[in-house]
């Protein structure tokens, strides 16, 4: 079962989740901060997801990869910051995206022990082994922890950089609270597709976005686009340049 985050907001609605959730449901999927909308869950939606699986069996996997990437002074609310949530969760994040190395595809679980047990007997046949040098290298990063602690600054900076050079566009910038992905509405510009308004400005303005109804099951995306906002300063006033004359 799906519950759509819908345009333009994309907040989780509570009763369609409330209504999916049957005897058959062993596990409900989490993604906080959100790819691709950048939407953020707040301390209530926790609460009314506890309220939810109170009594049940229900299991939590979170996604919170881009937990160190979050905007305007908001706190990420991790399952693991609550005991009735925390007990039933694991919770995946990503040493990638934390240290600019998505590439080395390195992440992480945290759950309690039983669950963890089930996640290592499950891993073993998913992944054999990840690069060793990788292993240490991030290992001592952790204890240093150099960059976590500045990444909403830096990649705040990012996107409010982007959404500055873009400023008097045609393109209407949806909230982005986390990641380092910003959603553009292109209403004003086309009818087309998110598709193929995608394609329009790769051919005609040499601008890559991402369509987001490659990531729905349904096409509950509404007219916008996802561009990442995490490049070189240059990247980002040239493409802001084109996207200007849009």
């Amino acid at each position: 079962m799906f519950v759509s985050l819908r345009y333009p907001d994309y907040a989780v609605d509570w009763d369609d989740v409330r209504r999916k959730i049957s005897p058959r449901t062993r596990a409900i999927l989490v993604n906080t901060p959100h790819n691709p909308t950048g939407m953020v869950w707040s301390a209530d939606d926790m609460h009314r997801l506890a309220a939810l699986v109170d009594g049940t069996d229900i299991l939590l996997i979170s996604d919170e990869v881009y937990e160190h990437i979050i905007f305007d002074g908001i706190r990420h609310e991790s399952l693991l910051r609550y005991p009735e949530l925390r007990s039933r969760a694991v919770v995946i994040s990503s040493f990638g995206k934390t240290f600019h190395t998505t590439g080395w595809k390195v992440g992480y679980s945290l759950a309690p022990q039983p669950l963890l047990a089930e996640v290592q007997r499950v891993h073993q046949f998913v992944t054999f082994t990840v690069h060793a040098p990788s292993q240490v290298a991030f290992a001592e990063f952790v204890r240093r922890d150099p960059c976590a602690a500045q990444l909403p600054a830096f990649y705040q900076g990012k996107r409010d950089r982007f959404l500055q050079l873009i400023d008097g566009s045609r393109l209407a910038p949806l909230r982005c609270d986390g990641t380092y992905f910003q959603l553009l509405d292109y209403s004003s510009v086309s009818g087309e597709s998110d598709r193929e308004m995608a394609m329009h400005l790769i051919r005609e303005h040499g601008v890559a976005a991402i369509p987001c109804s490659a990531f729905l099951y349904e096409d509950t995306g509404g007219p916008v686009l996802r561009f990442c906002f995490a490049k070189k300063d240059e990247t980002l006033e040239k493409a802001a340049e084109r996207l200007r004359g849009v």
